[in-house]
């Protein structure tokens, strides 16, 4: 598949943006969630520059995946001890059910 030029517009300018077309909603997505941000940052300080509400709203989205991936560690974390405790049990259970069948 080749890229597709996707024209994307953030605080008035309209970007053509190379994307390949099964990730087009995604930059979609992701360009309106952008001017959205871009947007409320303008509307709240006209002090500052194009140049640093855009470095704003980078850091918020820098923050907000930083947030996200410390959610998913924790979460991976929490899966790899419930398998782990998963394997002990079944291999106690394997282990009872051997034992109890030597018996017989």
């Amino acid at each position: 598949m080749s890229n597709k030029a996707i024209d994307i517009t953030l605080l008035g300018r309209t970007y053509s943006i190379a994307c390949p077309p099964d990730q087009e909603a995604a930059l979609r997505d992701i360009a309106d969630k952008l001017e959205t941000q871009l947007a409320e940052l303008k509307g709240r300080t006209s002090s500052l520059s194009r140049e640093e509400i855009v470095i704003m709203a980078a850091l918020n989205i820098g923050h907000e995946l930083y947030s996200e991936q410390q959610k998913n560690k924790a979460y991976m974390s929490q899966m790899d001890e419930r398998i782990l405790l998963l394997q002990s049990t079944l291999e106690q259970a394997l282990v009872e059910r051997s034992v109890g069948q030597a018996k017989y």
